[in-house]
């Protein structure tokens, strides 16, 4: 094996025996000390496969670019979740404690898998991962909302892989050379030359319905908004950005390699056709949503259907759909880290009860403040470079009613969340919650300050590096 190799499996060695050291003895000092451990164990894992950039290790793994940039957003937000968690579980007894980083462990080493799995059985085996992980971290709260929302995820998001992968075996079906049926993205890339259009067809919607239960896109959605409403804000800002990535990656990966055959332009509709849907039912569902942290998931439905749509529209629309995708995840973590400190200083997530935040907690109302523009993609907000790119690409394919329909969902998205947040910040509570209020100290609000930041900062200058990255990855995709 090469060097490489061995620190794959000692990565994955560490993360799970930490994850057992963490999980059975419970003792919250020793889970601090583990998990901040493991973020840094998790930061130099990412280093060093970016210096094996390009490397297949063990057969089933590739640090591909797509794979190491969303790694570097998992590393990054790690950071922040881990440090919003330690705060959020603070309260709870040494047992809930440890379930709740053992499992937080799991959960970053199955998506880390993920990113860099370079076939679909592997793919299927750590999403499968994720499902588990992440459901003892819905029901963190022992609520039955919680229960309701984490069977309810572990059974639509199981069904969902598996019809993706159902969708993968069809086509291996129709192929009688046995090298090709282990179903590396490779072999795939083979299947689809050899394959009837009709069945890359097939294949392709059943990995799109599969993995939009990860992704949070239309028509899965339900799963995700359900399972960001009882969350603990630190998972759901999560499963809001990394577990969303590893969706779109799956479903990406499928779609450039189905991309050279003639089911090009079925694709694109099935990708701006669940796009638009996305958009449409999140506009609606927003304009009457009176949840906070609900808000934000449809938030998240929205800019999922954002990206299909970009890249359903091809040409430049791919650079904007990753670009979309990877300040998507640091804007919308930031707001949910907030939401959960609003819900701290205000003591509900309900809008009615809402208000005044600005008197209660300057810092944190300014953050929210700030994580709006981001995520409405409100100039300097680097994702209004990425919606401007998906725009640019629909007039140049001359798609003018295509671009009048999303402007105008767009404008009821930005109206419900421009209305509903400032209400939080500067209106008056319209009835009177009964919880009780707690403190937050400002320095807890500082991260979301950097996240924000680092969204902006990409509006007014993207580095060369980062450009050739994205278009590395979208090189061989049809122009």
């Amino acid at each position: 094996m090469t060097e490489a190799a061995y620190i794959f499996i000692l990565f994955f060695a560490v993360s799970l025996a930490l994850g057992l050291l963490v999980g059975l003895i419970h003792s919250k000092a020793l889970a601090r000390t583990l998990a901040s451990f493991y973020v840094l164990v998790h930061i130099a894992f990412t280093v060093y496969c970016w210096m094996h950039r390009g490397e297949t290790v063990l057969d089933y793994f590739t640090f591909d670019t797509l794979g190491l940039l969303l790694q570097s957003v998992l590393s990054i937000l790690t950071v922040t979740t881990v440090f919003h968690g330690f705060i959020y579980v603070s309260n709870d007894s040494p047992r809930t404690y440890a379930i709740y980083h053992a499992a937080l462990i799991a959960l970053i080493a199955s998506m880390t898998g993920a990113y860099f799995a370079n076939g679909m059985t592997t793919v299927w085996i750590f999403v499968e991962a994720t499902t588990l992980s992440v459901a003892a971290l819905i029901y963190h709260d022992r609520t039955a909302m919680a229960l309701e929302a984490t069977w309810k995820y572990v059974f639509v998001c199981s069904v969902g892989i598996a019809l993706a992968y159902i969708g993968i075996l069809f086509l291996g079906f129709t192929v009688r050379d046995a090298r090709l049926l282990h179903l590396s993205f490779s072999s795939i890339t083979e299947i689809a030359k050899l394959a009837n259009p009709l069945y890359l067809k097939i294949a392709f919607v059943f990995v799109l319905v599969g993995y939009s239960t990860k992704m949070g896109l239309f028509p899965m959605h339900t799963v995700t908004v359900d399972a960001h409403t009882v969350a603990p804000p630190p998972i759901s800002a999560f499963i809001s950005t990394t577990l969303m990535n590893v969706g779109f990656l799956a479903i990406f990966r499928i779609y450039a390699l189905f991309s050279a055959t003639p089911i090009l332009p079925f694709m694109n509709h099935v990708l701006l056709l669940s796009g638009f849907l996305s958009l449409l039912i999140s506009a609606g569902y927003m304009l009457k949503a009176k949840h906070n942290k609900r808000m934000l998931a449809y938030s998240s439905l929205e800019n999922m259907g954002i990206v299909a749509i970009a890249l359903g529209m091809g040409g430049i629309g791919y650079y904007a759909a990753i670009l979309h995708i990877i300040l998507h995840s640091f804007a919308k973590a930031g707001l949910f880290y907030q939401m959960g400190q609003s819900y701290k200083i205000m003591g509900t997530y309900n809008l009615d009860e809402s208000g005044n935040y600005m008197n209660l907690y300057p810092a944190g109302a300014t953050a929210l403040l700030l994580g709006l523009v981001c995520i409405t993609a409100i100039p300097p907000s680097g994702m209004f470079i990425s919606e401007l790119l998906m725009f640019k690409a629909m007039v140049a394919n001359g798609n003018y009613l295509y671009m009048a329909v999303a402007a105008l969902l767009l404008c009821f998205v930005l109206y419900a969340l421009l209305t509903r947040v400032l209400h939080i910040v500067f209106s008056e509570p319209r009835t009177q919650s009964l919880k009780p209020r707690e403190k937050v100290n400002p320095w807890q609000s500082v991260s979301q300050f950097v996240l924000f930041g680092i969204v902006i900062l990409i509006c007014f200058t993207q580095p060369a590096f980062f450009r050739e990255l994205i278009n590395d990855i979208i090189q061989n995709l049809p122009k």
